[in-house]
């Protein structure tokens, strides 16, 4: 019972600031509390934190299988709902510039169930983190990188609850293709025959921040032309993604600040920390795979 009235006034309050809710995702999992979404959210910050002080006297685990596997399952899950947002936006008509939360119909809905997805896939991606805490990889486990993954989980559940479809297609688009080539790369790169022909590392970084500037753009647009779009949260994305950019690009500067000299190209294995002039630290966003002999 005390839980319950917890979760009532949790609720009420979330309510009281952001008004209304979408009737239309009306007891779609995980949507009608906020307490599963901030419990998870507090169990992946905690499981951080306990991971690392389980795994400080113990080896590394490969998870070579697993990480085939998982990232094999989010690159298909990606595919899935970068797909089926293009088929879905289309056949409602989607307005690229500014689109609304009502117009569209039955496309709308369609758009809202693969955001829902959406959302449901940030919460699989804690096993990003869980992942580099078994395999020791904690230099990875940046602000950046935790920062991302805990924020994008709990924005997407206010997303589905008030602005579920219409402009809030672009962003989910852009990031599931990237999410395609992202994690397709990493399940390659788990099998070391295939890593010498993975020459195009260092394009993700600059396709990851051409996503998030994209995004402001496309964000932007909707209140210099106002579709009916609620104005609220085009400013509260467009803030967001500013966090990141900003982050990004410190990350950028910090990593091609100091070009490497050809001689030490030269003597730099493919399977070290640099390739093709990118450093690792760009991954700590998501759930990367470098080679550790002793690992393996």
């Amino acid at each position: 019972e005390t839980l319950k009235a917890f979760d009532r006034e949790v609720n009420a309050f979330v309510d009281y600031m952001f008004g209304p809710r979408d009737a239309r995702v009306r007891g779609w999992f995980l949507l009608d509390s906020y307490l599963p979404t901030f419990f998870l959210t507090g169990a992946y910050l905690l499981s951080i934190w306990l991971g690392n002080k389980f795994m400080k006297n113990r080896p590394p685990f490969s998870l070579r299988a697993h990480l085939i596997v998982y990232n094999l399952g989010i690159t298909l899950l990606s595919f899935y709902m970068l797909i089926e947002l293009i088929l879905a936006t289309w056949e409602g008509g989607y307005n690229l510039q500014c689109q609304n939360l009502h117009s569209a119909g039955e496309a709308d809905i369609r758009v809202a169930k693969v955001l829902w997805w959406y959302y449901f896939s940030k919460v699989i991606e804690f096993m990003d983190t869980i992942f580099f805490v078994l395999r020791k990889k904690s230099s990875q486990i940046t602000f950046l990188h935790v920062y991302h993954h805990a924020t994008m989980f709990n924005i997407w559940w206010c997303v589905l609850n008030w602005i579920p479809c219409g402009q809030s297609f672009f962003g989910p688009t852009l990031n599931s293709f990237i999410h395609v080539l992202m994690y397709s790369y990493y399940g390659l790169s788990v099998i070391p025959s295939m890593r010498k022909y993975l020459w195009w590392k260092k394009y993700l970084t600059q396709a990851q921040l051409i996503q998030f500037l994209l995004t402001i753009v496309h964000t932007l647009s909707a209140a210099v032309k106002p579709c009916g779009f609620p104005f609220g949260c085009l400013m509260f994305q467009s803030s967001y993604m500013a966090t990141l950019v900003i982050l990004f690009i410190n990350f950028y500067i910090k990593t091609y600040r100091k070009a490497p000299s050809r001689t030490a190209i030269k003597e730099t294995p493919v399977t070290t920390e640099i390739k093709n002039g990118f450093h690792k630290d760009y991954f700590a966003a998501a759930n990367g795979f470098q080679n550790n002999k002793k690992a393996q």
